[in-house]
This record gives C-alpha cells, structure tokens and sequence, in this order.
C-alpha cells in the first residue's frame, strides 16, 4: 500500500503540477533523454513467481538464446528441461516418409533432468522464480537452490545448484533419448546414440533420408565432484555427484548441422570446454550484460487505477523477452512449440512454418528496436529464394518468386518437369481434377500434406499397413494452396525494414529482389487477366483459409495493390529498372479495386464493407460475401487504409471493422489468438480497440487456458506458443505510437497516443519509420511530451500532439522554434535529440531521475 502510495505521488510530481505551469518555457534543457529509465525495475515487473509446482510441463518457464532453450519446470525431486534447437528438422521438405499428418520430427535434441533423489520441490518451501531482466529461472527447495540460464553468447545451459540438505546427499543428472535409438520410416532413419567421454555425457542424433542430413548433439558435464557414469538402459545415460558437493553447476552445450563432413559432437563439445574453463560468475556476469544491453533498445511502462494497463504491460515485456530468447538463431522459432516443446519432437502441425502463425510472432518487432530478432525470418525466406523462383515457374507458369502459406525450412522443392507440367495444368484449372494421372497421384502420395501445394490431401488412416489419406473434395483446391499473398507480405516486411532503418544496401541486396519477384509473379500469373471492363482481375485463389477458387479476393487485390506502390519507390530509390516502371504503373493504374459488399446487388442498402470474394466463375469453398480473414486483415497490413490516405478506404475500413461485431458492446466479445481486430482496430484510432480488444485477446475466454507461463496450447498438443502476446504487441504499437505512411510508399508520418484510453497513463521508447526513436508519455488523458532521437538525417512528419496548439521544439538541449499546424515537418540531423511540448510547457519538469514511477 505504501508503495502506491509513493509511486502516486510520484506521477503527481511528475504529470498533474505540470498542468499548473504557465512560464515561458526555458532557452535550454539538458541534452539527454527525459526519461531515464530504471529497466531493471521496469521489466521486473514482467517476471514469473510461482509458489507451487506446475501441474504439466507445458506450464514451465522459458529460457533460450534463440538457438537453444527449454521450459524448466519440476517434479517433487527433479528440475526437468528438454533442450531443444531452432535449427534441427528431422526431415526435409522433399521426404516421402512423413505422409501422415503430425509425424515430423523437430527441434528435441535431449531430455536432462537433476534427480535429488528425494522430494525437495513440494509446498510450502517450493519457490520458482524466472527474472526476465536476467534470463534467469531460480528453483528453490527443502535445502535446493537452483539458478538455470541459458548463456546469451554460447551455446550452454547452465545450473549451477547449492545444496544444503544434511548429508549424505544423492543427486543424478539424467540424460535420455527421444525415441528408441534407431528409428525407421521408409528409408528415412533417425538414429541416436549415448556414450561417454571422459567425464562427460554425450548424446547425437542424425537424420536421413536419401541426400538429406541433419545432426545435433548435446553435451553433459559437472563443474566439480563428478561421480560415476552409467548407462542405465538403452535410452539413457546418467552421472552421479559426489556425496560431499554442496555446490556444484550442470553445463549442457549443443549443437547442429546439415552438414554430413562437419563433427557435430566436437562442436558441442568445444563449446563445453570454452565455457568450462571460466568461472561460474564471471559467465553470471557476462550473461546478465547481455540482457542489461538487450532491454536498453525499447520500452513500454503502463498503468492505471484498475491495473489493467499495468496488465498490458506485464504480457508486452514477456512477448519481448521470449522472442528475445528463442529468435536469434539462423531459423525463426516455430509457432507451434518455439524452443518449449517438452513432449519429444512431435507436435501439432509437423515442421512447416505457417505464414500466418509466423506473422503473430514477428509482426511486432519493428517497433521493439531489435532488427536482430527479425533476422532469422528474413534468413529465412532470402536464403530460399532461388526455390521460390523455380516454384514460380514449376507450379504456376508465372515468373519472379511464389512463396507459399506453407513450406518447409528448406523452401520449395523441385519436381519432374512431368508433374510439374500437370500440377501446372491441374492448378490453373486447365485440365479438369478428374482427368489427373496415374502418375501424379502416385508422385503426391507420400508427399507432406501440411506443404502448400499438396495441401488438397486430407486426414487418412492405416488400412492393412499402408496409409491412405482422404482429398479434401474440392480438386486442388486446400486451405494454403492458390494462395500468393503470403509472398507479398514477406515482402512488405523486407521493404518495412529499410522504411525503419533507411538501409540502403538491404533495400538494393535484399528487399528489391522480393518485391520484384513478387510483383512479377502477380504480374504474369496466368490468372490474372485484364478484362473488358480495363481492369486486371485474378482468378481460382484463395482468400486466406477461409474462400477457395475465389475472384478478385480481398487477400489477392490487398496484396497487389500494396506491392506494387512500394516496389515503384524502391526502383526510383535505387534508380534500376527504369524501363520497367511504366509497365508496373499501368498494372497498379489498372488493377481492379477491392471486393465489397456493394459489388453484390442485394447489398446496396447496407453499409459499405469488404468482402472476400466477388462472386466466383467456379465453384467455390466458403462464402464470398464474408468480411476478411479476422487472422489476416490484408489490407490494414499493406498501409492501404492508414489516417490521412484514401478516404472513402478509411470510412469503409471504419465500417468493416464495426461489422465483426454484433453489437457496439466490444467489452465482451472473444477474439481468437491469431485475430488482427486489435491491430486494425488501433490502426483506425480506435480507444475500445486497446481498452477491451487486446485485453479479451491476452486473457482468451474461460473455455481457453492461458497457462501460468502466460502461454497457451492454442495449436494442439504440445505446441506451447504466444501468438496471442503477438498481436497484442502489434496493437500497443499502433495504439501508441502509430507511424505508418498515408498509402504504401508515402513519407510515414508519427502519431503519438493515436487510439490510447484516456483512463490509462503510458510511456515509450519505439522505433519509428525513417529510423526515429520516439519517446512519449501521457498521463491523465494529457500527452505530456515528445522526444524525437535521429539516427538517421531525415525528414520527420509527426502529427500536432495537441491538436490546434502551438508547440515549441527544443533541438539538443536548445529551444529552436514555435510551430503551429497539424502536421509538423522538420529536418533532423543524425543523432539529433528533439523535444517537444506544448507553448508555455517548461520540459524541464518530465526530467525525472528514474521511471517506473511506480
């Protein structure tokens, strides 16, 4: 009580007696950030606490690199972790051995589990406590306390354990297989192996199947009094302490390849050794460095009387601290599982990254000022674009890159120029589905039905030892196939990338090449057609999951009509393909509009609103009239209907995001966890978008757990994920700092507070297009101020923080200007630090020594 007590009168000094100051503001202000914030203090405020065992594994705290991590989580005598990697796939996207669903192996390297030999972790002395300032998870016993980390800059788990139970004292450090140590389908064998070197414990797998490998191996060792080891049984191996070891660490190093000529083993084991030699603090110390670094770049601080924004900010900070701790790595963590599956290598969904499901953990990153957690998506998809390229021309006799809703680590496999020759014909609804071959069928039997392109087959079952699948029933049709948006959204996100960082070598080396081959790939589909009317229409796709075979879906035009825009500015940026420019100009002059309602006649006396699909020339799955893909919402995605674009786009966006809900009441509506409403919903400036939509969204409706890790299982078995903090994230971006440009292409422009609830007060640091670092607070329904770090020389456009009055900006410490209007234009040098606050505001008083305030 106390304490908010003091933190009230804090906000009270800091906000409410700045009203009160009517002086000219001053000449000078100290150069240096308004906001000096306490991070430790702030992200403390994130950790997890739990005061009993959890009652699954599912439920355990993360820790990760971003390469490696685990759940640690307990039994009454055990710490538990299964180490697990974003970089090792049992199979790849060519294998004919995982035709039934859910079969694939992924990211499981080992489990490890600490044996006290006796319940130590039980009520009321249980204590576990993750720190996510640190990346830390404490476990605390009857006489154990348990530190468990995973090293930020090598590949190490570390617990270092103090014992101080009576003698004599038996502790075990168990290391087990996944499966039986040879495993066979077809002739796709994992094989692994346990045995001994030294004193330290080994455990290796390897995948193959024909040219395909992919290896990994994990590493044992004890800092001090290591006793025996022994293999207890064929899957498992275990060393004894010392009984006299009252202090004492387990390392756990890994490692994986796909490169059958590379030692596996002797690349964990070399990490073991680099971080054996130093001293358990000296590797504490470097470790908590790394995450002191990580958590300067950025910040969010909430609150209110009701604690429902400090709610928010409890789940926003987690968001950042788990993707920071199982993203940086060559692959992007996976949707269904990340690096905290504990139940083996199997999970719901295989080993295919789903574009959507990827897109609700790294859409919100921009804003977080860690390009190095976008990294391994963009690795991603770059580093398979000459498969896409041949998926172009193979699948759809188009040209540039197609990249599918679906796809495997590897990208897009090859094909017989045959199959690939039916498939085209099959597809593009050439050749009716009846007619398909013999052959084709017999090539796709084995194939992985989650892939895009095989995603017409369905569930199955085992009839006298063969699988045999079902078809979905609607030809080639499935729910990721003839779907093409996903590509453009990929490329977006490599253009927004050079929009936030002004990068030009990225934009010449790497997002050109996407947005090229994507707007050529629309461009030459042979289903896009310019009909009588002038306008191009595209023809039998998808529009996300929801409508197959449509016309004109809302995905496809969205995704056209965003693509195109920016792909123009990055060719006049980078001054190339200038004779192209004409030709994609009179493409996007002449590319149909968006599908509403109106476009069906029984609708004209209703409001304006998007719709799926217009009505189809085929047969089609799902209803055309039905509002866009909640999940998807494209054309909020592609800054088609941004504040001060299109107008008649912003009254029908208006409308279409009013026509989700049944009634005005938004308070009680359930949203799933993939659901982009919040996002659009703070786009349009929305105050209920915040208030009640991201706030249903975090906490889900009481038929969905949100577990005590702030994780759920939303996706099936063992697929412990946060997609849902994703979009929340993605909405407290453009809720409070809101800096898209008015259509793709434009000059972004700042808007601070956009669609903020007045009852809740709110401080940041984001990252802005044009590489601004914008800080702000509100308190009281009262912006307070603005503060403006250049890291870049640009132009900044920020919309007048308050609305109709005179502003005056203080430019590195020195008042420069008063400025009136509603858009306000200046140049910005790098590193320059602008201020600004109302005419007569003396800024002078935001300068408090350390936030949180409370």
């Amino acid at each position: 009580m106390i304490n908010r007590i003091v933190a009230a009168h804090i906000w009270f000094v800091l906000f409410v007696h700045t009203d009160l100051v009517k002086a000219q503001s001053p000449s000078k202000i100290a150069n240096e950030p308004l906001i000096q914030m306490d991070y430790e203090r702030l992200v403390t405020r994130a950790d997890l606490h739990y005061t009993q065992p959890v009652e699954k594994s599912e439920e355990g705290q993360p820790i990760g690199n971003g390469r490696m991590g685990s759940l640690v989580w307990t039994t009454p005598s055990q710490v538990k972790l299964q180490i697990n990697r974003a970089d090792v796939f049992g199979n790849n996207s060519a294998s004919n051995n995982f035709f039934e669903r859910n079969t694939e192996y992924i990211g499981a390297t080992a489990k490890v589990d600490i044996d006290f030999g006796e319940q130590v972790f039980v009520a009321p002395t249980y204590r576990q406590h993750l720190s996510c300032y640190t990346g830390i998870s404490t476990v605390k016993g009857k006489g154990i306390d348990a530190q468990v980390m995973a090293l930020a800059e090598e590949d190490v788990i570390i617990l270092h354990v103090k014992d101080e139970r009576t003698l004599p004292r038996s502790i075990m450090t168990n290391l087990g297989m996944l499966r039986k140590p040879v495993t066979k389908r077809g002739n796709h064998t994992a094989i692994s192996k346990l045995e001994q070197e030294g004193d330290y414990m080994i455990l290796t797998q390897e995948f193959r199947e024909d040219e395909y490998y992919c290896a990994s191996a994990v590493v044992i060792s004890l800092s001090d009094h290591p006793g025996s080891i022994e293999l207890t049984n064929e899957s498992t191996m275990r060393i004894s302490n010392a009984q006299d070891a009252s202090e004492f660490t387990v390392f756990i190093a890994s490692a994986a390849t796909f490169d059958p000529t590379e030692n596996v083993k002797a690349t964990a084991v070399a990490s073991m050794k680099s971080v054996r030699k130093q001293h358990y603090l000296k590797l504490f110390k470097a470790h908590q460095a790394w995450w002191a670094d990580f958590w300067q770049k950025s910040f969010i601080h909430l609150s209110s009387s009701d604690r429902e924004a400090d709610y928010v900010e409890q789940n926003y900070t987690y968001y950042l601290y788990v993707m920071a701790s199982s993203s940086r790595g060559k692959y992007p963590t996976k949707f269904n599982g990340m690096l905290w599956s504990t139940g083996g290598d199997l999970r719901q969904w295989g080993n295919a990254f789903w574009g959507a499901n990827q897109s609700c953990l790294y859409n919100a990153l921009f804003p977080t000022n860690h390009m190095e957690l976008m990294d391994p998506l963009f690795n991603l998809y770059y580093n398979n674009y000459k498969t896409f390229e041949v998926a172009a021309q193979q699948q759809w006799r188009s040209k540039g890159i197609y990249i599918p809703e679906t796809m495997g680590f590897d990208g897009v496999p090859s094909m017989p120029d045959d199959i690939a020759r039916e498939m085209q014909a099959l597809y593009l609804l050439e050749k009716p589905w009846t007619q398909r071959s013999g052959r084709f069928m017999a090539y796709a039997e084995t194939k992985i039905p989650f892939l895009s392109r095989w995603n017409w087959k369905h569930a199955g079952e085992w009839r006298e030892g063969k699988w045999t699948y079902q078809e979905r029933g609607d030809g080639p049709y499935g729910p990721v196939n003839h779907l093409f948006s996903r590509g453009a959204k990929i490329a977006y996100q490599f253009w927004q990338k050079y929009e936030y960082t002004k990068d030009e070598k990225w934009l010449r080396e790497k997002a050109y090449p996407m947005l090229k081959g994507v707007g050529e790939f629309y461009r030459n589909f042979p289903n896009v057609k310019k009909e009588p009317d002038g306008k191009y229409h595209i023809y039998h796709v998808n529009d996300n999951e929801s409508i197959w075979g449509g016309h004109n879906t809302v995905e496809e035009i969205a995704s056209m009509r965003g693509v195109f825009p920016v792909l123009i500015k990055a060719s006049e940026v980078l001054q190339v393909d200038v004779e192209m420019r004409p030709i994609w100009q009179e493409f996007l002059k002449h590319l149909a509009p968006l599908t509403t309602n109106f476009d069906y006649a029984e609708s004209f006396h209703e409001k304006e609103v998007w719709v799926g699909s217009l009505p189809p020339t085929s047969a089609v799955r799902g209803n055309g009239k039905r509002l866009p893909d909640g999940n998807t919402m494209p054309v909020w995605f592609f800054d088609l209907c941004n504040p001060g674009g299109n107008k008649k786009y912003w009254e029908i966006a208006n409308n279409t995001l009013d026509a989700y809900f049944k009634t005005e009441d938004k308070k009680n509506s359930s949203l799933h966890v993939l659901s982009k409403l919040p996002v659009s919903g703070a786009i349009l400036g929305r105050e209920d978008a915040i208030r009640y939509l991201l706030l249903n969204q975090l906490r889900r409706n009481s038929k969905h757990e949100v577990m005590a890790n702030r994780m759920d299982l939303s996706e099936g078995f063992y697929t412990t994920n946060i997609q849902r903090l994703g979009r929340c994230a993605e909405a407290l971006h453009a809720a409070l700092c809101f800096n898209g440009p008015p259509l793709p292409g434009e000059e972004p422009i700042i808007r601070v507070f956009h669609a903020w609830p007045k009852e809740w007060n709110g401080a940041f640091k984001l990252l802005a297009r044009n590489n601004f670092l914008v800080s702000a607070s509100m308190n009281k329904g009262i912006i307070r101020f603005v503060e403006i770090k250049a890291q870049d020389k640009q132009t900044c456009r920020i919309q007048n923080p308050w609305p109709g009055q005179a502003i005056v900006i203080y430019r590195n410490g020195k008042k420069e200007k008063i400025k009136r209007g509603d858009l306000l234009i200046f140049a910005a040098e790098k590193d320059d630090r602008i201020v600004m606050v109302k005419d007569g505001t003396n800024p002078t008083l935001f300068n408090a020594k350390k936030w949180p305030t409370e």
